[in-house]
């Protein structure tokens, strides 16, 4: 079967996208009987969050106190005393000066 580009509006977010016939292959390949449905950001992020057809659990959170500004935010690993833990503001402050 020959696949061609195609151009696909996002499920989620309406953005233009383009479902490449290697992408069409690989779902092909995976059994997959429906097209892409999302943006590759849009898939990334519900893959990131277990959100649709990529998990179906919830990414475990867990409670930490920002090194930065000390406000309560939830993280996505297990903290440890030697680590310091940013809050996604400062994160991005800090991440910036790096």
């Amino acid at each position: 079967m020959s696949f061609q580009d195609r151009s696909i509006r996002c499920s989620d977010c309406g953005a233009a996208f383009i479902f490449s016939a290697e992408k069409q292959e690989l779902f092909q390949a995976w059994g997959h009987d429906s097209e892409q449905k999302r943006c590759p950001s849009c898939a990334q992020a519900a893959k990131r969050y277990g959100n649709g057809n990529y998990g179906s659990t919830r990414r475990q959170m867990f409670r930490a106190t920002c090194a930065e500004c000390g406000k309560e935010t939830e993280v996505p690993f297990e903290p440890r005393a030697y680590r310091r833990v940013y809050c996604s503001d400062c994160y991005r402050k800090v991440r910036v000066h790096r």
